[in-house]
């Protein structure tokens, strides 16, 4: 993997579950990664993002926040390239 990007999640939150879903079948074939984080597990990312899950993100640059906008991977994607 080249790149990896980052999505904020909790357990059990369907949402979530439907995003990376999303996320991975968009990635299929690419360098990219998605690197899992549980809100939940770090009191700082509880406390910054509350239940505002899922957030899919390229290091501060949010991508995506509750459901995957398959517009806005597709044009981070390019600009990778």
């Amino acid at each position: 993997m080249n790149k990896r990007l980052t999505l904020y999640t909790r357990a059990g939150c369907p949402l979530c579950e439907e995003m990376e879903a999303a996320a991975e079948g968009l990635l299929v074939g690419r360098a990219v990664g998605i690197a899992r984080v549980d809100v939940d597990a770090d009191p700082a990312l509880k406390a910054r993002y509350g239940w505002d899950v899922p957030l899919l993100f390229d290091g501060d640059t949010e991508l995506g926040r509750h459901r995957l906008d398959p517009a806005a991977i597709r044009a981070w994607l390019a600009a990778q390239a």
